[in-house]
């Protein structure tokens, strides 16, 4: 609707979304090696039928020493394909763009999962494995440290990102996006916090490993299909980069085919390697303001959307071009209906499926029943 810049359609490339509001990655951490089962079909499914403008499945690794946990999703083979279609299918059928976050953990892999405490696994243990960076620093302490990537191992790890974009495009996957956020490999070669090479991936070229992903990633899909790109706007350390050097990225990427970036913050340095703004409803809103304006990109802001209101100033004011919404969503899987409602929409039941909005339509003229 025109008056409510919330619920305007927006075209990317040859995709509408029909509302700005979009689910945020989030992982889940019950996939058994790498593939979704029942848990992400539930998970989806029940996200599905809130009337979304987009929805993006959880970081899920290109490359199986990618994943962060055991419990990661995976993209790193043909065979986890089928599986990720069922999901897509749940989102086409209600009428949703879907997208995945195509990732690598680096430094910040072989870890447990939260239920059992996120620590960095024992190197005796059985699920762990050996993790690649730009340069061999470990995350934090206990941490093991990682293997800095060579030539050959950069050159294999953009193919995998390649590959796994190529199978997003098989699997139905409406627009990908490349993490490179939250300390994770892209964002440890853009930090100089966790990039101390001197040769030509390091030092004044610490841009170059994102953007040739970025390449590489926008030639394995259509032209008509969004690459979106997330990144940490700072990461919240001292020596760690700040916003004009995400500006400049940013406006690399856009010419590398990247057409939104996605703007988080911090994950480059332990225990929890997220410092920034302190949490507060939109806290993180103006990185994604000041980045897309200044990079000339499109730009999703993030960081506790937690209401109908807020996601529509942030349109409305031009602030970003989408909202993501996560843990709101979870808690409230209507959100977007409620949403409608709180800014005034004419027919809130109209963001829902058909037979949902059918039934709650009549409620508003038939009497309660006795």
């Amino acid at each position: 609707m025109a008056d409510i810049p919330l619920f305007t359609p927006l075209t990317i490339r040859g995709l509408t979304f029909r509302n700005r509001v979009m689910l945020s990655p989030m992982c889940q951490y019950r996939a058994q090696d790498g593939f979704a089962g029942r848990w992400h079909r539930s998970h989806h499914g029940r996200l599905a039928l809130g009337g979304l403008g987009g929805a993006m499945l959880e970081a899920t690794a290109v490359l199986r020493e990618g994943r962060i946990t055991p419990g990661c999703l995976g993209i790193w083979s043909d065979d986890h394909v089928p599986g990720l279609q069922e999901i897509v299918a749940t989102y086409h059928e209600e009428g949703t763009p879907v997208g995945i976050q195509l990732a690598h953990a680096g430094r910040k892999a072989s870890a447990a999962t939260p239920f059992e405490g996120a620590q960095p696994l024992a190197n005796d243990d059985p699920r762990a494995w050996t993790s690649v960076s730009p340069s061999a620093i470990a995350f934090g302490p206990g941490w093991q440290t990682p293997q800095a990537l060579d030539e050959a191992g950069i050159a294999r790890t953009i193919t995998g990102f390649a590959d796994a974009a190529r199978r997003a495009v098989a699997a139905g996957f409406d627009f990908v996006e490349i993490h490179g956020a939250h300390g994770y490999l892209i964002n440890s070669f853009v930090s100089p916090i966790s990039n101390t090479r001197d040769d030509d991936w390091g030092g004044e070229h610490r841009f170059r490993f994102a953007v040739e992903v970025a390449r590489a990633v926008r030639a394995a899909v259509p032209e008509s299909m969004p690459v979106f790109y997330r990144l940490s706007s700072v990461d919240g350390v001292p020596g760690g980069i700040e916003v004009a050097d995400n500006v400049a990225l940013a406006r690399e990427l856009h010419a590398a085919g990247v057409d939104l970036v996605d703007c988080s913050t911090g994950g480059v340095s332990g225990p929890s390697g997220v410092a920034s703004r302190p949490p507060s409803p939109g806290y993180l809103v103006p990185y994604a303001e000041q980045i897309g304006r200044e990079a000339g990109i499109k730009a999703m802001a993030v960081g506790l959307i937690m209401d109908g209101t807020l996601a529509n100033a942030i349109i409305a004011n031009g602030q970003a071009d989408l909202v993501a919404v996560g843990r709101q969503l979870l808690a409230d899987a209507n959100f977007v209906t409620r949403a409608a409602i709180e800014l005034g929409h004419p027919d809130p039941n109209a963001t829902l499926p058909q037979g949902l909005g059918f039934w709650l339509q009549r409620r508003k003229f038939e009497p309660a029943a006795r």
